[in-house]
C-alpha cells in the first residue's frame, strides 16, 4: 500500500498482481476496517460510509475490486470467487494488522471464503451487507438483468439515472445524478458502467450452484471470528429464512435487519445501516 498520513486515494496488489484502487480515510494508527462493494458497483458505493467511520475512529480502507472503477480487469476475463476471495487476502496480508472487513454481496461472499478458507486471511470479524450462503433466484436474476441492460450504454448520464431510479423504485431520487458519474465512464459520447462486462458471465454461472451454499457455510464456520449478517427488511435477494438458516449454522453469526432498506443497503438507507453495524463495530476494537 502506497503510504501517508490521513485520507486520500491509495493502491494495493491484488491476486497476479492486479492493482487494486482505493479510498482511505483515518489516520494509520487507528485499528483498520475495510469496505469491499457489491457486483456492478464501486468504491464510491461508500461514500457516506467510510468517512463517518473513519470519525468514529477507523482507519477505512475501502478498495474497487478487480473488474470494477479504476482497478484492474482480469487479463484473462476470469472472475471466479475464488480469485475475489485471494485479492482480499492480499489487501489484508499488506494491511498489517487483522481489520474488521465488511462486505456488501459480492464483496461479502469475497470476505466470508478469504477468511474461512484455507490460507484463511487474519481478519477481527465480518460484516456481511445483504448477502448468506444461498440468493432468492428473482432478485439474482434482477440485478444480472440490469448489469446486462444497455450493453452499448448511455446519451447521457441522465439516462443512466433513469434507469437506475426504474431499478430502485424503493430509493428515494437523488437531487442531482452527478454522483452518478463515479460508477460510469466515457466511451465515444457513450456512457457506459464502470465494470469489465466479461464478469457478467462469471455471475450468472453464480446463483446457487451445487456445492455452493455448503461451501460458504462452512466458510463462515471456519473463520471462527464475530460475524454481524445485514439484511435489508424489503431485499429480494437474501429472504428473512435465509438470513436465518445461516446464522443457524454458523455460531458466532448474528443478524440484524436495516428497515426501509433493498439489496443495496448501504445506498438505500445509510443513517440505519450505520446505526446497525456502528455496536457491531465498537465491540471489535
Amino acid at each position: 500500500m502506497t503510504t501517508g498520513p490521513g485520507s486520500g486515494p491509495r493502491s494495493f496488489v491484488g491476486d497476479g498482481g492486479v492493482v487494486l484502487a482505493a479510498d482511505v480515510w483515518g489516520e494509520a494508527s487507528r485499528p483498520p476496517l475495510v469496505l469491499l462493494h457489491g457486483g456492478g458497483q464501486t468504491r464510491h458505493a461508500w461514500g457516506r460510509t467510510g468517512p463517518r467511520l473513519a470519525a468514529l475512529g477507523w482507519r477505512v480502507v475501502a478498495p474497487d475490486l478487480r473488474g470494477h472503477g479504476d482497478s484492474g480487469w482480469s487479463a484473462d476475463g476470469d472472475y471466479d470467487l475464488g480469485l475475489f476471495a485471494r485479492d482480499v487476502r492480499a489487501l489484508v496480508a499488506e494491511l498489517g494488522s487483522p481489520p474488521v472487513v465488511v462486505g456488501a454481496s459480492l464483496g461479502g461472499l469475497s470476505a466470508l471464503l478469504a477468511a474461512g478458507e484455507a490460507p484463511r486471511a487474519a481478519v477481527r470479524a465480518l460484516v456481511l451487507v445483504d448477502v448468506a450462503h444461498r440468493p432468492d433466484p428473482r432478485g439474482f436474476r434482477r440485478i444480472v438483468e440490469f448489469m446486462r441492460r444497455a450493453p452499448e450504454g448511455f446519451s447521457s448520464v441522465e439516462e443512466a439515472a433513469a434507469a437506475t431510479r426504474a431499478y430502485l423504485p424503493h430509493r428515494p431520487p437523488p437531487e442531482v445524478s452527478a454522483g452518478l458519474e463515479n460508477n460510469l465512464r466515457r466511451r465515444g459520447e457513450r456512457w457506459v458502467w464502470h465494470w469489465d462486462p466479461k464478469m457478467l458471465d462469471s455471475f450468472e454461472g453464480r446463483m446457487d450452484p451445487p456445492g455452493m451454499a455448503e461451501r460458504l457455510l462452512s466458510a463462515g464456520r471456519r473463520a471462527g471470528v464475530p460475524l454481524l449478517l445485514v439484511r435489508g427488511q424489503v431485499s429480494d435477494v437474501v429472504r428473512e429464512d435465509i438470513a436465518e438458516q445461516f446464522c443457524a449454522h454458523v455460531p458466532r453469526a448474528r443478524r440484524v435487519e436495516v428497515p426501509g432498506a433493498g439489496h443495496m443497503v448501504a445506498g438505500d438507507q445509510n443513517e440505519h445501516f450505520l446505526d446497525a453495524i456502528v455496536p457491531f463495530l465498537e465491540g471489535m476494537r
